[in-house]
């Protein structure tokens, strides 16, 4: 298998063409093969051969998370006795969508992280800790493991949590990269320290980060990126996936964003209005996977606002890269005036070294504006450090949320839900 395939060192030109000819086999696919799609085109008098390049694709509707929940089992293209792994999303926003995994789509997904990991600089022989689950219908886990196995590199799989266990496993088998919460990583940092660990001189030379923010929009480290690297000298790697993509984006080692794989995932950048944004503004990602067999999806619009960038990297790839996920389109908050994305709240709250936990609630008061109140815990619990957490906000986002002190066991038991695979630092309570 080829880590570093050619088509990403290809000219834009050519991988353009390259991405016209998959459409076209999709396409082709998804009008055998698609319930939906097939009524899709149907009721909007669509004929494929009409689709002949990237443009072309504006004259397709788009497809939504509702019409994933509602029309679950019409995505499916394959015999479920085809079907070799069931998955879910997250379900965040509504009930969880299922989604199934024909054997291909388990090599596709092993290629995918495989060569993802290996943009990361991770290579054969190297023993990785996957801080992280491989159970609970969480398609990541189950990729991770798939692609490292792929690439020739040893794993240990420790699942999420528990510091005391991953140090043991980290001195007992010298793995060079964690895939962790980044979060989780100053956990481990206060653990170490505590017990007197020597983790600076330990075998952990990078970590690829999942499920949070390490980065600005302009690539330099955020806040909890410092953090982690001010006590712990090692690589941090963003990377953007879901379960709905099959695809990640990873950063190499020169950190300006995650890679676009071109043979696995069609990206366009949409405006409210649907309508492709100009290069360097940023808008909702839409995908259409190639190369999948069991659901397939053409024009899915992830919910996620990203800036898109387009100039060769230093590595010699051409494919375009994403930046850092600026919010989630149904998390968008307005408040008093001001347009706001949790990211950037998180950010202001990872700035306080005495928080040790926190939860955004964001919900609808009695004239049914938006509401943020900021749940947290923290070491000197004063009422003048409450302030100073209000006056942050009020200087850095223009806004002065409410905000609830509680005790830490009571705020971890809500953040850290055992029913959940992410921390949940975010509940929005208003009602869509």
């Amino acid at each position: 298998m080829e880590l570093y395939p050619s088509i990403e060192r290809a000219s834009v030109q050519e991988i353009k063409r390259f991405q016209e000819e998959k459409l076209k086999g999709l396409l082709e696919y998804l009008k055998d093969n698609s319930p939906f799609y097939q009524k899709l085109f149907k009721d909007n008098d669509i004929r494929i051969e009409r689709i002949q390049t990237l443009e072309d694709l504006v004259k397709i509707p788009v497809t939504t998370k509702d019409d994933l929940q509602q029309n679950n089992q019409d995505f499916f293209c394959i015999p479920l006795d085809k079907i070799v792994d069931y998955s879910t999303t997250s379900g965040t926003l509504g009930d969880p969508v299922t989604f199934g995994l024909s054997d291909g789509d388990l090599e596709r997904l092993a290629y995918n992280e495989a060569v993802s990991f290996a943009c990361a600089g991770i290579s054969k022989g190297d023993v990785v800790q996957m801080v992280t689950t491989i159970d609970k219908r969480f398609m990541a886990g189950l990729a991770y493991f798939l692609g490292l196995r792929k690439m020739g590199a040893s794993v240990v799989r420790m699942g999420p949590g528990i510091p005391e266990l991953q140090w043991d496993s980290i001195f007992r088998f010298k793995p060079k990269y964690l895939i962790t919460v980044p979060s989780f990583l100053l956990k481990m940092i206060d653990y170490a320290e505590k017990h007197g660990l020597d983790f600076k001189n330990s075998s952990v030379k990078g970590a690829v980060c999942i499920g949070e923010s390490i980065k600005n929009q302009d690539f330099t480290d955020n806040i909890l990126s410092q953090k982690i690297k001010d006590k712990w000298d090692i690589k941090l790697f963003s990377t953007y996936a879901s379960t709905e993509m099959s695809t990640a984006f990873t950063e190499c080692d020169y950190q300006a964003g995650g890679h676009h794989h071109p043979e696995l995932i069609i990206t366009e950048i949409l405006d409210d209005n649907g309508d492709a944004v100009k290069e360097g503004e940023s808008g909702e990602l839409t995908i259409t996977t190639l190369g999948v067999e069991a659901m397939p999806l053409l024009r899915f619009k992830t919910g996620d606002i990203v800036q898109a960038h387009y100039e060769p990297c230093k590595c010699g790839r051409n494919t375009m890269r994403l930046g850092p996920v600026i919010g989630r389109k149904q998390q968008m908050i307005k408040y008093k005036g001001t347009t706001l994305y949790p990211p950037a709240m998180n950010d202001i709250l990872n700035d306080f070294n005495g928080i040790s936990c926190y939860q955004i609630v964001i919900r609808s008061n009695e004239i049914g504006l938006d509401e943020i109140v900021i749940k947290l815990s923290a070491e000197n619990e004063t009422g003048n450090f409450v302030n100073e957490v209000r006056d942050h906000f009020r200087a850095k986002l223009r806004v002065s949320p409410k905000i609830e002190v509680m005790s830490f066991e009571d705020l971890s038991r809500q953040v850290h839900n055992p029913n959940s695979r992410k921390p949940v630092t975010f509940i929005d309570l208003r009602s869509h």
